[in-house]
């Protein structure tokens, strides 16, 4: 099992004396005696700086934009906020897997959330995929579509679009997935085949 260091970077960003931004990141740094871990550590790091870099240039304009218009026309102010936090789903040596999600609000009913995935084999020092799981199976991804449509009726139907087959084969990403000890775990992100109330869809396929 790898040694896993929570970093942590957050701030308050305030104008005309408001606070009109919170953000929290988290970002995992590994150490290791047996593996490199450079390159996972340093893309970590770096995605990061580069989220807290939009938080307090883009997201940070779009807020002070809205607190003008709000604050003109008597309307309550409303507070940014972009929340970045991993899940570590498996860490066996030399595997690591991991989700990111990333919710931004930025005013309106309810904020977003983004998910990414990273699948890591330190012993080539690279990211995997899908095809290397399933190696043996030269037809997986349409093993993979045939169980997420199973998945979907036994989960109900009407927690979907009505159009979901379509939008399951459109969707799709062979980069949108990660593991745990038993399965690997597809998903889909907000919107790309349910509405936003059934969240982010997860299909467990065995490997």
């Amino acid at each position: 099992m790898f040694i896993i260091k929570n970093c942590e970077i957050k701030n308050e960003l305030t104008y005309r004396g408001s606070v009109i931004l919170k953000y929290e990141i988290e970002y995992p740094q590994i150490y290791s005696d047996t593996y490199n871990t450079y390159k996972f550590n340093t893309l970590n790091h770096k995605k990061a700086l580069d989220l807290e870099n939009y938080a307090k240039n883009t997201l940070f304009k779009d807020a002070m934009d809205l607190y003008d218009y709000n604050y003109s026309n008597g309307y309550p102010i409303m507070v940014y906020e972009l929340v970045f936090k991993y899940t570590i789903t498996y860490n066996k040596e030399p595997i690591i897997s991991l989700y990111q999600d990333e919710y931004v609000f930025s005013g309106g009913a309810h904020g977003n959330t983004v998910r990414t995935s990273q699948n890591w084999n330190f012993k080539c020092g690279n990211q995997f995929t899908l095809s290397d799981i399933y190696c043996n199976n030269t037809n997986y991804i349409l093993f993979i579509l045939q169980e997420i449509n199973k998945q979907i009726v036994e989960q109900g139907v009407e927690f979907y679009f009505p159009d979901y087959c379509s939008l399951v084969l459109d969707t799709f990403n062979i980069n949108q997935f990660y593991i745990t000890n038993n399965y690997v775990i597809v998903y889909f992100n907000q919107y790309d085949i349910a509405p936003y109330s059934t969240g982010i869809p997860e299909f467990k396929i065995i490997y």
